[in-house]
């Protein structure tokens, strides 16, 4: 039997939550990954609250229109996604998808005074020209002002760095998004294990980072395959998850 369009959202949402659980980038119960409705303008799919990543399978993803109001699920929405990840949508149409997370490394980064991913490892060059950096923490997004110059800090980027706080990365699909969060944590993780030695780290030339950054954008069939790949994962190793 064929999956429909939203239902197949549904999914892949809910395995690119259950992965990041097992990649270490969830914090207990917070944080949210949502995506464009297929076929459904002005609506979103994200994960509701109180539900930890490990657990989510795609029928507790919910349902919510542009102004934050449930229209389909069971479970309610906490109130800091709709205010980040509602802007985000409504201001960047190729955002289809938008994952919002802690994840250590990367966060790390966000922590040094004028912390940057810095271009000294291939997998950081993947994202040489695609980062904003947000040096304002400003408590928490509980309202549409926060909510508004979060996404205005974004700008026209694919991730941003948020002072004191964690990471944003969009993409035009699941498949995208997560392969870039993916390796956005991995090139972190190189960074500060390398800064960790007390070492001089060694930068790529501007002109080598700026050529490489192209060739990763001009080829996204890994970034499907991997995401693919880590569905079969789930289904063998968690059989039936997805029907849920």
């Amino acid at each position: 039997m064929e999956t429909n369009p939203l239902q197949q959202a549904r999914i892949d949402l809910a395995a690119a939550l259950r992965w990041a659980f097992r990649l270490g980038f969830s914090e207990g119960v917070c944080n949210h990954f949502s995506l464009a409705a297929p076929g459904v303008p002005g609506r979103f799919l994200i994960n509701p609250q109180g539900l930890h990543w490990s657990e989510i399978v795609p029928s507790d993803i919910v349902l919510v229109d542009a102004e934050g109001k449930l229209v389909g699920g069971k479970h309610p929405i906490e109130p800091t996604a709709f205010f980040i990840h509602s802007r985000i949508h409504r201001a960047r149409p190729k955002a289809v998808c938008v994952l919002h997370s802690h994840m250590p490394f990367a966060t790390s980064i966000t922590l040094l005074d004028s912390g940057r991913l810095d271009p000294v490892s291939q997998n950081a060059l993947r994202f040489f020209g695609r980062i904003a950096y947000d040096e304002e923490y400003n408590g928490l997004a509980l309202d549409d002002a926060e909510g508004d110059r979060i996404c205005a800090k974004l700008g026209d980027h694919d991730v941003l760095f948020i002072a004191h706080h964690g990471v944003i990365v969009c993409g035009e699909s699941v498949a995208n998004a997560f392969d870039d969060l993916y390796y956005l944590e991995r090139a972190a993780m190189l960074q500060v294990l390398a800064q960790g030695t007390g070492k001089t780290v060694r930068r790529i030339p501007h002109s080598v980072a700026a050529a490489t950054a192209k060739q990763f954008a001009g080829e996204r069939q890994q970034s499907m395959l991997h995401f693919a790949a880590l569905k079969r994962i789930l289904e063998r190793e968690e059989p039936g998850w997805s029907a849920k």
